[in-house]
């Protein structure tokens, strides 16, 4: 499809907030809060369900346990485990966005609705991908990143480690889609959302491969990762996640960092858990990317990787997963001016996780 057929160009989507549906809410926000530095922002919640949406930086994330079968969140949880349920999309004009999305065959989950009070002044609901949505949020441009309809906020925001691991906002979201399906994601993307295709990359892990396609809003407030199986190598990570998780979903969320070894150190004292990087792969590092003599030291002490495009260097690490399906982790990224997905890292970071994965299946069970 070329650019001129794309139905819709929304301007300036960027991430509102991020929706995660979950089996126990204390338990999932002690997570967040005590070894991911977030603060509790507000608190909201009507028939059937029960929220608190948590901060750190730009970043907002919505934890939602349903307490009716009613909820989407039941149904949710029992199919998946937890994970992200809502990618909400901040837009200068919902009405706009909407309407161009659903006549580009985005389904309608919730039609363009104006709020009163403090929170967003509209908000609607188109489907995303399987049972994930996009809720559609319009916002006074003044106010900035703000609390999801119906939400009330904290009175008196506790300490928070927030400085001291310095999560700027969301990098990007992985998505893993179904052999076959990653095609018709992408453009789906580019058809109700105006997305533009930016890079692409096969994947190859030992005996595994997988496709990746990286589509962005335009002007780039927005990126997801969309990962495809290659059925035709040996199953791999991608293959099991859409086991475990039931289908596809969100794979890990990447966090922006403007020092991913001082974010790295500090998560680690607050007790998150990293793959590990083999120690030969920053043997080879220095003839690859320039770094200096103290830098280099440095990302071999983190474990983090490194890589680089025209527009300069990125640095990435993954956690190690805690979910108890391993279908959702995390990663922390800093850019130096690179703009795309250095490849090398790309497959340095999922030999980490192939690496993870098979100490799962090993003696430590």
């Amino acid at each position: 499809m070329h650019d001129s057929q794309i139905a819709t160009d929304p301007a300036n989507l960027e991430v509102d907030y991020l929706e995660i549906y979950v089996d126990n809410l204390e338990r999932a926000a002690f997570t967040w809060v005590d070894k991911y530095a977030f603060t509790v922002a507000g608190t909201g919640g009507a028939a059937g369900h029960r929220s608190l949406a948590l901060r750190h930086g730009s970043v907002i994330l919505v934890l939602t346990q349903a307490t009716s079968d009613q909820h989407p969140a039941s149904d949710f949880v029992l199919s998946h485990g937890d994970g992200v349920a809502d990618i909400a999309l901040r837009t200068a004009d919902v009405e706009a966005t909407f309407r161009a999305a659903v006549a580009a065959g985005a389904e309608v989950i919730h039609r363009p609705t104006r709020h009163a009070g403090t929170g967003p002044a509209m908000t609607a609901t188109i489907g995303g991908f399987r049972d994930v949505v996009h809720t559609l949020v319009e916002r006074d441009p003044e106010a900035g990143p703000g609390l999801p309809v119906g939400f009330v906020p904290a009175l008196r925001p506790a300490e928070d480690g927030s400085g001291e691991v310095g999560l700027l906002g969301l990098d990007h979201l992985a998505v893993c889609v179904a052999p076959g399906e990653l095609g018709p994601a992408v453009e789906h993307y580019r058809r109700i959302l105006g997305f533009r295709h930016v890079f692409a990359e096969r994947i190859v892990v030992g005996d595994q491969a997988m496709e990746s396609t990286v589509v962005q809003s335009r002007p780039g407030g927005v990126t997801l990762v969309l990962i495809e199986p290659d059925t035709t190598a040996e199953p791999g990570q991608t293959d099991e996640f859409l086991k475990s998780h039931q289908g596809a979903g969100v794979q890990h969320l990447a966090f922006a960092s403007d020092d991913v070894v001082r974010s790295v150190q500090a998560l680690r004292r607050r007790g998150v858990t990293f793959v590990n990087t083999t120690p030969a792969y920053y043997d080879l590092l220095a003839e690859r990317v320039p770094l200096p003599p103290a830098k280099l030291a440095a990302l071999r002490a983190a474990g983090v990787v490194a890589d680089e495009d025209h527009g300069g260097q990125l640095y990435q690490i993954f956690t190690a997963s805690e979910h108890p399906r391993h279908t959702l982790y995390f990663e922390i990224i800093e850019r130096q001016g690179a703009a795309t997905f250095g490849s090398a890292n790309i497959k340095a970071l999922y030999e980490a996780v192939e690496l993870e994965r098979a100490g799962q299946r090993g003696p430590r069970r």
